[in-house]
């Protein structure tokens, strides 16, 4: 099944929290961006502003975070209505896509709200994000997935990277059968993309691809931080677009040499 599938064209989505990476992805090549605020959350929901700006600038495509909150993905009556609202807005200021993910208690899959905000979302594509890496069941979550809408899952086959969860993203490439995209993240770069992509039969990846930036600001006082981390004021990480060229070009090989 993987010969056939390495002739298909490589898709790479970046994620950003901001018009400056945004911009650098687009410039690097990528196909599209996630746009997220706070990564160093894990992505929540960017504001109103952003997705505004992002759609008036961004030609490629734009998926837009769902996450009311950093932390788990169960989530009361409050945060699943601030969600919904959330889509309704993403819609109206044109993104192609969102992405979210919703478990219940017990960690599995929340096939009934899933359900509803896909249709909600509707016409724009959905993506199931690596909440899906958080269930205890990879192949049941997959399966309950395809009743809902959701057209692609990012996963990183239950494992912190995407290359030590290949042998299950193999697997879910396989169960998912072209009913529903497989899209592999976490710690994919130029260096690992070809064999990962030789393992897998992934045919979509998800990076950051990002560098850490010094702030240009003349005066800084080093004596007061505005978070946990000391010093995060004064930079940043923007993502690098050689990084997403190297990738694209690394994936581009690694596709013709396994073809």
């Amino acid at each position: 099944m993987i010969g056939p599938l390495m002739t298909q064209p490589v898709i790479l989505e970046v994620c950003v929290d901001s018009m400056e990476s945004a911009m650098a992805a687009e410039r690097g090549g990528a196909h599209r961006v996630e746009l997220c605020g706070v990564l160093a959350d894990g992505g929540v929901t960017p504001s109103a502003g952003l997705m505004a700006v992002a759609r008036e600038k961004l030609k490629i495509g734009l998926q837009v975070m769902i996450r009311p909150r950093g932390s788990d993905f169960c989530y009361s009556e409050e945060e699943f209505g601030i969600m919904q609202r959330d889509i309704l807005q993403a819609k109206a200021l044109g993104a192609d896509g969102v992405v979210f993910g919703i478990l219940d208690l017990d960690g599995k899959i929340d096939t009934r709200r899933t359900k509803q905000l896909t249709e909600l979302a509707s016409p724009l594509n959905v993506t199931f994000h690596r909440a899906f890496d958080m269930t205890p069941d990879l192949m049941a979550s997959l399966r309950e997935l395809k009743g809902t809408g959701v057209q692609r899952v990012l996963t990183s086959g239950g494992q912190q990277t995407a290359a030590e969860g290949a042998a299950v993203l193999k697997q879910l490439v396989e169960a998912a059968n072209m009913g529903v995209e497989i899209m592999a993240a976490s710690g994919i770069e130029a260096h690992n993309v070809a064999e990962l992509l030789r393992r897998t039969g992934v045919r979509e990846v998800h990076a950051s691809l990002r560098s850490l930036v010094s702030s240009a600001m003349r005066f800084q006082n080093q004596r007061v931080s505005m978070g946990p981390s000391k010093g995060r004021e004064y930079q940043r990480f923007v993502v690098d677009q050689e990084k997403v060229r190297k990738l694209l070009t690394a994936a581009s090989n690694g596709s013709s040499s396994s073809s």
